[in-house]
């Protein structure tokens, strides 16, 4: 079929069949006689690395095994279990296993990780970005915890995988203790072929303004990384998928439950809120914002906004939930988004769990803080093809 530029979200096929995708309420269905891979994830979140290139192992019909996911937020490794039932998951600091250091001979502890997990065909992990955002304006390019964009290296020497994808913020580039550069030097030592760049996710079909550093080594003997980078590409480019593309069906949904409502705003913010509605307008004057964002020139015009149907959403955080965090507020209704709608503007499928209990703090952190799964399916599907199965 030949796309032309009239395409929209609504009449492409590609957007109809990936959002049916995100409303589907069942995971992937895997095969028990598929050739299998395996998979470590590390600062795995709820999984959403894991669910990208779960979903792209469905789809070329091979198996897939998390040998190991690993994060510091229970809650977080909780959801993870839910999600990925015969994972092997711990709640435990990355660098409590991948204990060495860069350039130094393997510990003990890593010694028995390689030989507890044996072959590994991917590694995924999203280290900790806060330090190098941009909203950081306290420990901004030297934080400690920019350190651990490393580990990745480490673990790669330690579990020698196949394939290596690591995701963070853009400004990680610009760390002051070059954590990029040390991680690529480490890994070209180690036999790998790395190739790191920027990416708007647009490009991947993501609904939103979300650009996001991406580092991928493949072991020599398979192609070039930059040469899958180069084609991951959706074919929807020319018609950029939308708010409305994404939420439209969820606007008059009932709100049985926490999931699907929305946060209770401050007086103050009722009251702005009801103003960008009032006034049928999208931004707020610099009279009607708080001191902090009237008094001086700042680059954040997208706080106490409110979003619209027909453009993609502005980069999802963790403040999703308040609309003195970013622009999001409800195109609609006169509230901001609920964390069901901040899960899809994430490509996070309608079946992922998110754990037991109705905790909005923590859905946050996860929904906010998570690798958008398009990324990863799109990886996972230039990856398959090259990949050798463990069975083998």
């Amino acid at each position: 079929m030949r796309y032309t530029k009239a395409m929209t979200p609504k009449t492409c096929p590609h957007c109809v069949a990936d959002l049916s995708r995100l409303q589907e309420r069942k995971p992937p269905r895997f095969v028990s006689n598929w050739k299998r891979l395996t998979l470590v994830d590390l600062f795995c979140g709820f999984g959403g690395m894991t669910i990208g290139i779960s979903e792209a192992a469905a789809d070329a019909k091979r198996g897939l095994h998390v040998s190991l996911a690993i994060d510091d937020d229970h809650r977080a490794t909780e959801a993870f279990s839910q999600n990925f039932h015969n994972a092997t998951v711990e709640t435990a600091r990355v660098e409590t296993l991948i204990d060495g250091e860069l350039g130094a001979p393997l510990t003990a502890r890593e010694r028995g990780l390689r030989k507890e997990l044996g072959k590994v065909s991917i590694l995924v992990g999203g280290p900790p970005c806060q330090g190098h955002s941009d909203l950081n304006n306290h420990t901004r390019r030297s934080d400690d915890r920019n350190g651990l964009y490393a580990r990745m290296a480490r673990a790669a020497i330690v579990l020698r995988p196949q394939a290596v994808i690591v995701e963070n913020v853009p400004q990680v580039a610009h760390d002051h203790g070059e954590v990029v550069g040390l991680t690529k030097k480490a890994l070209v030592r180690a036999g790998y072929m790395v190739c790191d760049r920027v990416m708007d996710l647009q490009r991947v079909g993501v609904p939103q303004q979300r650009r996001r550093h991406l580092m991928f080594a493949l072991r020599k003997g398979l192609p070039m990384p930059e040469d899958l980078l180069d084609h991951i590409e959706t074919t929807c480019v020319d018609h950029p998928r939308t708010v409305a593309w994404a939420i439209k069906d969820l606007e008059q949904l009932n709100p049985t439950n926490a999931f699907d409502r929305a946060s209770v705003p401050s007086a103050e913010n009722r009251e702005r809120i009801a103003k960008l509605f009032r006034e049928d307008i999208y931004d707020l004057d610099n009279a009607d914002r708080p001191s902090c964002h009237r008094d001086k020139d700042h680059s954040y015009k997208a706080m106490y906004g409110r979003l619209r149907w027909d453009r993609p959403a502005q980069t999802i955080t963790t403040g999703f939930g308040s609309m003195g965090q970013g622009r999001y507020v409800h195109p609609s209704q006169q509230r901001t988004l609920t964390p069901h709608e901040a899960a899809r503007l994430q490509t996070i499928p309608d079946y992922v769990q998110f754990g037991s209990r109705d905790q909005r703090g923590a859905w946050a952190r996860m929904i906010g803080n998570a690798v958008p799964p398009f990324l990863t399916r799109a990886l996972g599907k230039a990856l398959m093809p090259h990949l050798e199965p463990v069975d083998a």
